[in-house]
């Protein structure tokens, strides 16, 4: 790590221009040649082939046009309104065919003022522009009016009203820019983590483009991508630049602070990408097609942010010299207390050394330490509290009812709710491959579908014209987010199909909505073993240890139950849900958890790689465990609060787009760093480390002869070989 900072400092304009070049490039290839994205969870599907196969016409997307009308909707006047507004539909490209709902059975409420017409497609959602989705929208608005409101609902509706993005981006980088300001005092300390983080999240996102020809991603990535990487963009940065910074307040010249901040920094920054890397591709062990999208798509821009941190930055500070150590204005109106706590005559000599003056961090390591139960029950327990509401987690997609208000997509579902039911926004399909003879068998099949508890009503059987394929539709007594509408899936499939005597499928949407939340279920647990036991062996070769290795993996585990409690607890049971913009109480999306572990164990990682790293240095310089943790506490206590804050404004900004998923994991997101940079790293981590002592660094000499890197013994202090790394890289 030495030898790479030196030479990307030594070839500083080489670096830089190869990276402009190289992004360039990049997203060249993307606005060229990106591919678009896939928002299919469903992956195989033995029913929605069949009817693709045999109902092509049918095969396509469908949207519903609801009709309110405070007159009868029977009534002359109204009918001809709605003939009249029916015709731009059945105009529109894509477009095979529109219902009337006063010739279609079923259409009509039996109120008398709501109804609704179908708009089939013949290509999927994927393949219909956001501009004539837009154009559909805008035609239902212009028919209204006059005591007639048309809605047009359904899930190309939904993404053109409440897209994914927004203005999360430009709020977060605004809101790093702050924190990092406020962290340095340093307008030219804030502008590098900037400047670095944003080149690595550009080259990762037009990755994701060209990446996905190969591993589709849905709609989504791209924007979670962009934000993680700007949260550990910035981080990563942030630990080299402030470990650079302490090393020129030393008195070490910048070559030298460069080669000491890669050796020790830059090493953690290495440790702690890879581990969110292998969180994220441990997405792969769900084997599901999208989600590898994803984890492809997330993985890509976090190593390149990595790199970035690794090589652009070092280029970078060579053309900052000793400014960094200068205290800055902003710093100095402060009192110099803006970050370090000290005020510095010029580059190399302090007034005060860190050494004649106890940080209160450390001074609050001394507390801990001294009461290390009370401190490890205390911090534990309050974990677990927050942790608690995720054992009531209910898992489903999000339907239009957590639409927005104000939208068109959540009138067509209040209109629907209200005329046919809750249910009607679950429709369960039934595909069946069928003979001539088999129409005794399909009316009897209709028959015991609508006699299992839980079905409001079933339509007739439609056949297709070769007459090998048959289709009905059962509605739900309940919605789709309720969890009676999951138990009738699973009994349809488990009982009334199998004992129809015909080859029978259950598809569409919801149907594969609940089967994608068996089969997360499913694959969780070893998801989960997989990612803590390659990051436990990464954390076993760089820290030396395993009980190290032991108890990261555990404080990690607890910050994610702590993420998935405060989200049920805000989303599924309202607690401050109009705060973070969630409009009513909703399931947690079905992906969000799985997504959620990946990360928050990559992200939590970061902070115990950094923390940890500087234990591990200032132990192998001292070999007193209570004074390493101290030291080290002490040492990084500022930044990992700086890196922290900054992940957490960054994370919040999700909240700002308008869809509740992406919104679910920013709230996931922000939580879990929040309790983990506080109550974990400041509490929990020095009161078991004071109560494990020197059993801490414990490693059987057996395995520390099969680990890769084995020590050579103590060091005596962390810059002395720079001289020595940067004469070899030259």
């Amino acid at each position: 790590m030495g030898r790479l900072g030196a030479a990307c400092y030594r070839h500083r304009w080489l670096t830089v221009v190869v990276w402009l070049a190289g992004v360039a490039c990049l997203i060249t290839l993307w606005m060229r040649f990106g591919a678009a994205a896939d928002n299919n969870f469903t992956g195989s599907d033995p029913g929605q082939a069949l009817l693709n196969e045999h109902f092509a016409a049918q095969s396509g997307d469908t949207l519903t046009l609801a009709i309110r009308s405070q007159a009868p909707v029977r009534s002359p006047a109204v009918r001809e309104r709605v003939t009249r507004a029916l015709a731009p539909f059945r105009q529109a490209p894509h477009v095979t065919a529109v219902s009337d709902p006063y010739t279609t059975p079923g259409h009509l409420a039996a109120d008398g003022h709501i109804a609704y017409a179908t708009v089939q497609f013949d290509v999927q959602g994927s393949g219909i522009p956001g501009s004539e989705a837009t154009a559909l929208i805008h035609d239902a608005a212009v028919a209204s009016g006059n005591g007639v409101t048309f809605s047009l609902g359904g899930d190309v509706v939904d993404l053109a009203e409440t897209p994914y993005g927004g203005p999360s981006n430009g709020i977060g980088v605004g809101a790093a820019a702050i924190v990092l300001l406020i962290a340095f005092g340093s307008l030219l300390a804030m502008g590098l983590p900037i400047a670095t983080a944003l080149m690595g999240i550009g080259s990762g996102l037009s990755l994701i483009a060209l990446l996905g020809h190969v591993f589709p991603a849905p709609s989504f990535s791209p924007i979670v991508a962009a934000l993680i990487g700007l949260g550990v963009g910035v981080d990563y940065a942030l630990f080299i630049v402030t470990r650079f910074r302490a090393e020129l307040q030393a008195g070490r010249d910048a070559p030298d602070a460069v080669v000491t901040a890669m050796r020790t920094a830059g090493r953690a920054v290495l440790t702690a990408g890879t581990t969110v890397v292998i969180g994220m591709l441990g997405l792969l062990v769900l084997r599901q097609a999208l989600l590898n999208g994803v984890a492809i798509a997330a993985a890509a821009t976090v190593a390149m942010t990595v790199i970035a941190s690794l090589t652009l930055l070092p280029a970078l500070l060579s053309f900052t010299g000793t400014r960094l150590a200068r205290p800055s204005r902003l710093n100095t109106l402060l009192g110099g207390k803006v970050f370090g706590g000290q005020v510095f005559r010029g580059a190399r000599t302090p007034i005060r050394s860190a050494e004649q003056r106890m940080h209160p961090a450390q001074r609050w390591a001394g507390v801990v330490q001294r009461h290390p139960v009370l401190a490890t029950a205390l911090s534990a327990a309050f974990i677990l509290i927050l942790a608690a509401p995720a054992l009531a987690m209910k898992l489903s997609m999000p339907d239009e009812s957590a639409q927005a208000r104000g939208t068109m997509g959540y009138a067509s579902y209040a209109a629907m709710a209200q005329g046919f039911g809750p249910g009607f926004d679950a429709p369960l399909m039934v595909a069946a491959r069928v003979t001539p003879g088999d129409g005794a068998r399909l009316d009897a099949l209709r028959g015991a579908i609508e006699a299992t508890p839980g079905v409001a009503a079933v339509t007739p059987p439609a056949v297709s014209r070769d007459g090998q394929a048959a289709v009905l539709v059962a509605y739900p007594a309940t919605g789709e987010q309720d969890a009676a509408t999951d138990a009738l899936v699973s009994r349809l499939e488990d009982r009334v199909l199998p004992q129809s005597g015909l080859t029978a499928y259950l598809t569409g949407p919801n149907a594969a909505n609940v089967a994608f939340a068996n089969l997360i279920g499913e694959r969780l647990p070893w998801l989960i073993a997989v990612v803590v036991a390659l990051s436990m062996g990464l954390l076993l070769v760089v820290f030396r240890s395993v009980v190290i290795a032991v108890k990261a993996a555990l404080m990690n585990l607890l910050s994610v139950c702590a993420a998935y409690g405060v989200l049920t607890a805000v989303t599924q049971w309202g607690w401050l849900g109009n705060v973070f913009g969630f409009p009513e109480k909703m399931p947690v999306t079905t992906w969000v958890p799985v997504f959620l572990f990946v990360i928050l164990f990559g992200l939590s990682m970061d902070y115990e790689v950094f923390l940890l790293s500087k234990i591990r240095e200032e132990y192998d310089r001292l070999g007193d465990n209570r004074l390493a943790v101290g030291r080290g506490l002490a040492a990084t206590a500022r930044v990992i609060s700086a890196a922290a804050a900054i992940m957490v404004v960054v994370f919040l900004s999700f909240d700002l787009t308008p869809d509740v998923s992406v919104k679910q994991i920013g709230l996931g997101l922000a939580a879990a760093v929040l309790v983990d940079a506080t109550v974990v790293r400041l509490v929990l981590v020095p009161a078991v480390m004071e109560l494990l002592g020197k059993a801490n660094w414990w490693l059987p000499g057996w395995l520390d002869r099969l680990l890769p890197g084995r020590r050579s013994g103590r060091v005596t202090a962390a810059g002395e070989p720079a001289a020595r790394t940067l004469a070899a890289a030259r």
